[in-house]
C-alpha cells in the first residue's frame, strides 16, 4: 500500500504495483457466488466512464442480469490475485456476436474466435497495466480451448480501452453497430 496525494490534494492510499511479474494474477471462470462482486466492477466502470466524459455503458446496459447470465453460461471470467480477490471481470463468448457479421470494414480472419465483452478492472488497480494482464489471460483461456483469434469492440470515446487493445497487439478492423451506436472493431490473431 502506498500513500499519495490524489487529484483533490487529499492523502489517499491504494495498491500501487508497477512490476506485476512478482505479483500473480490468473483468470478463472467466475462463480455464481461472485456475481455481485463482478457486477460491482461493471458499475464502477460505468461511473468511471462518466467521470472521463463519455457513456459507453448506459444505465440499461450492462445490468446484473447480463453478468449473471455470463457466469451461468460459462462465459464470465474473474481475474483474481494471489489471495483470491477479484481484480477484474470479462465475458469471453465463444458463440460469436451476430452484430459482428455486419462489420463496416473487414475482420482479418474467418476462423473461430472468442468475443470479448464487459471488461472491467477494479479501481484499486486502474491505470497500472492490469488491463493488459487480463487480455493476455484471455488468450491463455482461448488457447486452452484451441482458439487463437479474438474479437472485441469499444466506443470511439473510450480512448483508454483503445490504448489497451492496441498496446496488446489488437488491430482496428472497422466499425460494428451495437445497441444503436457504432463501436470500433478490433481483432487479434495469436498463438
Amino acid at each position: 500500500m502506498q500513500a499519495f496525494r490524489g487529484r483533490k490534494g487529499a492523502l489517499e492510499s491504494r495498491v500501487c504495483i508497477r512490476d506485476w511479474s512478482s505479483f500473480m494474477f490468473a483468470l478463472f471462470p467466475a462463480q455464481l457466488s461472485e456475481v455481485d462482486v463482478c457486477y460491482a466492477l461493471i458499475d464502477q466502470g460505468r461511473a468511471f466512464q462518466r467521470k472521463q466524459g463519455f457513456v459507453q455503458w448506459t444505465d440499461d446496459y450492462p445490468q446484473r442480469e447480463h453478468v449473471a447470465d455470463d457466469i451461468e453460461t460459462g462465459k464470465g471470467y474473474a481475474l483474481k490475485d494471489e489471495a483470491g480477490r477479484i481484480a477484474g471481470y470479462i465475458c469471453i463468448d465463444f458463440g460469436g456476436e451476430p452484430a459482428y457479421d455486419a462489420i463496416k470494414g473487414q475482420w482479418r480472419s474467418k476462423e473461430p474466435s472468442g468475443v470479448l465483452h464487459r471488461m472491467a478492472i477494479s479501481p484499486d488497480y486502474r491505470g497500472q497495466g492490469l488491463g493488459g494482464v487480463l487480455l493476455r489471460e484471455c488468450e491463455r483461456i482461448c488457447q486452452g480451448k484451441g482458439v487463437t483469434y479474438l474479437r472485441a469492440d469499444t466506443s470511439p470515446d473510450n480512448t483508454r480501452m483503445q490504448h489497451v487493445f492496441e498496446k496488446e497487439g489488437y488491430v482496428r478492423c472497422g466499425f460494428v453497430e451495437l445497441r444503436g451506436s457504432d463501436k470500433i472493431a478490433y481483432d487479434k490473431l495469436f498463438g
